[in-house]
């Protein structure tokens, strides 16, 4: 089961779309594999201490951006397709790289030291 156990919400970004990040998270570091139940929503309530609204709030997005399937009675799961996989991760890549450059031009660094130390950083891998 997904867990959401330990997940530390900011004051920047609504609770519910946290929410949904985590999850696209987990999924992009294959923690979380297509099939795999998700909690109630009074679960994921309890197990990060929000309102069971906003909890219900989680699930919608996660449902109309098509990677939590619930099936009445039976609960929700993760529902994956490849092409689903490969927009998550392209959607949080470029999230984590346009902060970067934010970050990067506030603190008028030359984009030729930024790429010089990246290519060296990476090297080291």
């Amino acid at each position: 089961m997904v867990s959401f156990a330990g997940l530390r919400f900011d004051d920047r970004t609504p609770v519910y779309q946290q929410i949904a990040e985590h999850l696209k998270r987990q999924i992009l570091l294959g923690t979380v594999q297509d099939g795999e139940p998700m909690p109630s929503r009074r679960e994921l309530a309890a197990q990060t201490g929000i309102n069971p609204n906003t909890a219900q709030k989680a699930y919608r997005l996660m449902a109309e951006e098509g990677y939590v399937r619930t099936d009445g009675n039976n609960g929700s799961t993760v529902c994956l397709t490849p092409a689903l996989r490969t927009a998550i991760e392209e959607e949080l890549t470029r999230g984590l790289v346009e902060q970067f450059v934010r970050d990067a031009r506030a603190n008028r660094l030359s984009y030729k030291k930024v790429i010089s130390l990246i290519s060296e950083l990476w090297g080291e891998e």
